[in-house]
């Protein structure tokens, strides 16, 4: 048991990095599936954005919006609140249809996408595109609950501090800091179970409510699995302070790099920095598979899954 133990997530960890470089297929299809949604959904977002704007900006001019500065941050405020209060609803109006046509067409596009990914990977998984699509809505409407959850927080942070006859600042900003947190890291609590359930509904061939339940009592495999989860957690956020740095390359030169050179270099850098996310998310799935069969066929625990489960 304590050999067993001994065996870390992290271990096979850059053999796994490396198998998925050596088959360019599997980031190949990632990269189709994410970008068959994602650039009708821009386009589509930016359609409605550009219709809204046209709508309210003789509103929106009048806010004083266009001279926000951070040394007069009152003025800012104000000017953000009346902002707020002209965009809401037709914001609302919009996402009323926009966001549960989006949470469906991606948890379409990502059920299937994935399955396909996984099943290039490993022939001898099934195709289950039905429980992968019903898996990624659940997961799309977690994912907007927290989102609702804290908006809401936020909103009774500055009902609470702000509407006074001397708004407490000091107290409103130290709220959104640590409901901000408390509510990240509930999200990061229960997308764990969100994020490992669509392979164990290929892995181990479970129904939909099966899964959800398998994906809490995973016993010991679970902290193998986060810690696997923790090192490409921290590899996306290298991946973010790469993205920055390398936009920021151009400012020196801003004098003669301006204009389309300028928005061309900044897209090439949001498309490295998407192909690099989508690689190790792809190898992220790749290890938590090779790690739940090195668990499950160890010597020392012939059957961990089903003992796991009792």
């Amino acid at each position: 048991m304590a050999e067993k133990e001994a065996v870390r997530g992290t271990q096979s960890l850059v053999h796994t990095i490396a198998g998925c470089w050596s088959r360019p297929s599997l980031l190949a299809i990632e990269v189709a599936w994410r970008w068959l949604f994602g650039v009708p959904a821009l386009l589509l977002l930016w359609q409605v954005g550009a219709r809204i704007l046209a709508a309210t900006t003789d509103q929106l001019r009048a806010t004083g919006i266009e001279d926000f500065s951070l040394q007069d941050p009152m003025h800012g405020a104000v000017a953000i609140a009346d902002v707020y209060a002209i965009l809401r609803q037709p914001v609302l109006h919009a996402a009323l249809w926009l966001l549960p046509l989006l949470a469906i067409g991606w948890s379409i596009t990502s059920g299937i996408g994935r399955n396909l990914v996984l099943r290039r990977y490993d022939s001898t998984l099934p195709i289950r595109p039905v429980r992968m699509i019903a898996l990624q809505l659940l997961r799309v409407i977690a994912l907007g609950g927290s989102f609702l959850l804290w908006f809401l927080a936020i909103h009774w942070a500055a009902n609470t501090t702000l509407s006074g006859a001397e708004p407490n600042l000091v107290f409103y900003c130290a709220l959104v800091i640590c409901l901000s947190l408390g509510i990240f890291t509930l999200w990061g609590l229960l997308s764990w179970v969100f994020s490992i359930a669509p392979l164990l509904a290929l892995l181990e061939d479970r129904g939909i409510a099966a899964t959800l339940y398998r994906s809490v009592r995973l016993g010991p495999l679970t902290s193998k699995l986060v810690e696997v989860n923790m090192v490409m957690g921290i590899i996306k956020i290298a991946l973010i302070v790469l993205a920055m740095v390398f936009s920021a390359t151009p400012l020196p030169f801003a004098s003669v790099m301006q204009g389309p050179p300028l928005f061309i270099w900044w897209t090439l850098v949001s498309v490295l920095y998407l192909a690099a996310s989508d690689f190790f998310q792809v190898a992220r799935l790749v290890a938590f598979i090779r790690f739940w069969r090195l668990w499950k066929e160890s010597p020392l625990n012939p059957s961990p899954i089903s003992a796991a489960s009792k």
